[in-house]
């Protein structure tokens, strides 16, 4: 299965989420006592157009050159180092996260907001894995499915347990080096971005506050565990031939992160386009020095790690 299947369509989904992330708390937010009808309809028309806008996609441009077979599952479990399920509980927490909070600004309470917000990356990922069941060169994936209902069930666990984000799922990107070997993995930096798995790190990023009790450790700084691999080519084996010439072996590794981490939501500031700012920002983790553990090297201190 290509990265890009994926990615792209997150990408599109974010996108269009875009207007509802201003939704998303701050130290300081309070939410309406009552229901707000014109939020409320921006938030409905904003979610629906995205869910509409997705479909389209899959139905009218990316399956329109493929075709149709029977419907068929497809066992991707091993597929990229389980990077691809990585992304998948990520985009599926953040979809999640998105709508909860938009639904909260517009005045319901937190059950109705959590009852219709907070499976939505559970629904807006399903209908992939439906079209590819569909269509030759796919199939559907369980495993998909599973890493799916793994980043919703986080987001809504936690809200459940303790009416707030411990943990939030952050990303990281920064270019490996790898497309220079195959053009598989783009032939620019754009295509890189969605293409190459080997320069995406997902990360579990923890409030120490919160975890520790401890107010003497600033509310904002987090600790971070992070996931990510190397070496990968193609989605099982790397190729043994490019262009008529023997590939170069490269050793396929996974990496395993530890670091430091802010919460930007938590900074305390009263200006409205540095808290705009900051909620975009929260999407990703925060560049800091990093432990990391490979199956290659072992043990190794990256002082600045993205």
């Amino acid at each position: 299965m290509l990265p890009v299947n994926r990615l792209a369509l997150i990408g599109i989904l974010f996108l269009a989420l875009v207007p509802v992330l201003r939704a998303q708390p701050t130290f300081m937010e309070s939410y309406p006592d009552s229901l707000n009808q014109k939020r409320l309809r921006s938030v409905v028309l904003t979610e629906t157009g995205s869910y509409v806008a997705g479909l389209s996609f899959l139905s009218f441009i990316w399956y329109k050159d493929h075709d149709r077979v029977p419907f068929h599952y497809y066992n991707d479990s091993k597929g990229y180092l389980q990077m691809d399920k990585a992304g998948h509980a990520y985009a599926a927490y953040r979809e999640s996260y998105s709508a909860y909070y938009a639904l909260r600004w517009a005045g319901l309470d937190k059950k109705r907001a959590l009852l219709y917000g907070g499976p939505i990356g559970l629904v807006f990922q399903t209908p992939i894995e439906i079209f590819d069941g569909l269509y030759e060169g796919w199939g559907f994936s369980w495993p998909d499915m599973a890493a799916n209902a793994l980043g919703t069930g986080l987001f809504m666990g936690q809200e459940a347990l303790f009416n707030e984000q411990v943990f939030l799922m952050k990303f990281s990107y920064a270019p490996s080096g790898y497309p220079d070997y195959h053009s598989a993995l783009g032939e620019s930096h754009l295509e890189s971005f969605f293409l190459d798995y080997n320069a995406h790190t997902y990360w579990l990023s923890g409030n120490l506050q919160r975890l520790t009790g401890s107010e003497k450790i600033p509310g904002w700084l987090n600790i971070a565990f992070g996931y990510s691999a190397n070496g990968m080519i193609k989605e099982f084996e790397n190729p043994l031939y490019y262009r008529g010439q023997p590939f170069p072996h490269l050793d396929r590794y996974r990496q395993y992160l530890f670091s430091l981490d802010i919460d930007c939501s938590k900074i305390k500031t009263r200006n409205k386009w540095m808290q705009k700012l900051f909620r975009a920002v929260n999407l990703i983790k925060v560049p800091f020095p990093a432990l990391e553990y490979n199956t290659i090297e072992g043990i190794r201190f990256r002082p600045f790690y993205f």
